[in-house]
């Protein structure tokens, strides 16, 4: 390796926006991100069904089921 022209490989503080922080070794000083894995949703298993249930009725709706036929499958 070439001296001098690498960056400097230093500890580095990680914070997240649900405030989670932990360690890491970067060539920055600290990194700040949005999701981790503490409030991420398919690692905590609370992920948004709003989202799922507004494409299921998309699909029904789209294909003609109503709701008696889906209940009794």
């Amino acid at each position: 390796m070439k001296k001098g022209i690498h960056p400097e490989f230093m500890d580095c503080k990680v914070t997240c926006a649900c405030g989670e922080t932990f360690m890491t070794r970067s060539n920055k000083e600290s990194i700040s991100v949005e999701v981790c894995s503490k409030c991420h949703p398919l690692y905590t298993g609370k992920q948004r069904g709003v989202s799922r249930a507004g494409n299921v009725d998309k699909f029904n709706k789209k294909y003609g089921f109503t709701q008696k036929e889906t209940e009794s499958e």
